[in-house]
């Protein structure tokens, strides 16, 4: 096993102690399909496969969704990270593409690393594992999925697919992500024409 590998094992059992019981859609099998897919997009764009995979892997370590005490867990991503005797680059570079993944924030990262683990992120959130998702976190936030009380709709579920999801194949950086996202974009449509239907009891 080289280092790289063995350093990504131990990445893999970090996130694992972190996220495997979660709920919300942001659980362990979440970080490990983005991993998976930055490293595959990396392989395609030219990208430094280690940062994104192991970027990939930790890049919700921090959220302030998913986390009581934001801060501390990323002082203690900092250790773990030290303790995995990477370069300061490395770190660096990891963090970097770490940095504005996020959607909220609204940012497109400075790294292709970076780049492609936004990309990884944004394709777990959209098709079918997207729509699970997406339901698996209204449900545990307590939101319906769908009324008819158009006061409440920004509330609901569905309502997040037009706020975020199908905006998403879009906003892809890679050329790579943007032909993936365009059947898990046509998938979400097939979805919400059905959805709809059957909520208007159109049998």
């Amino acid at each position: 096993m080289n280092q790289s590998v063995e350093k990504l094992t131990q990445i893999e059992k970090y996130v694992h102690s972190l996220f495997h019981d979660d709920a919300s859609g942001h659980d362990y099998y979440h970080m490990k399909r983005v991993a998976i897919a930055a490293k595959r997009l990396a392989e395609r764009e030219g990208a430094d496969t280690f940062i994104a995979e192991a970027a990939g892997w930790m890049h919700d370590i921090g959220d302030k969704k998913l986390f009581e005490d934001p801060q501390a867990a990323q002082d203690q991503l900092d250790n773990f990270l030290i303790g995995l005797e990477l370069t300061n680059e490395q770190i660096s570079a990891i963090k970097k593409a770490m940095k504005d993944v996020s959607f909220s924030k609204g940012n497109i990262p400075r790294t292709l690393e970076g780049k492609i683990v936004q990309d990884a992120d944004r394709l777990d959130a959209i098709g079918a594992i997207g729509i699970a998702r997406t339901f698996a976190y209204g449900g545990v936030k307590g939101r319906p999925f769908f009324t008819e009380n158009k006061e409440d709709i920004s509330i609901t579920s569905i309502q997040h697919f037009h706020d975020k999801l199908l905006r998403l194949k879009e906003l892809m950086n890679t050329e790579s992500a943007r032909a993936i996202a365009v059947q898990k974009h046509q998938f979400m449509e097939t979805f919400l024409d059905q959805f709809h239907k059957e909520w208007d009891v159109h049998l």
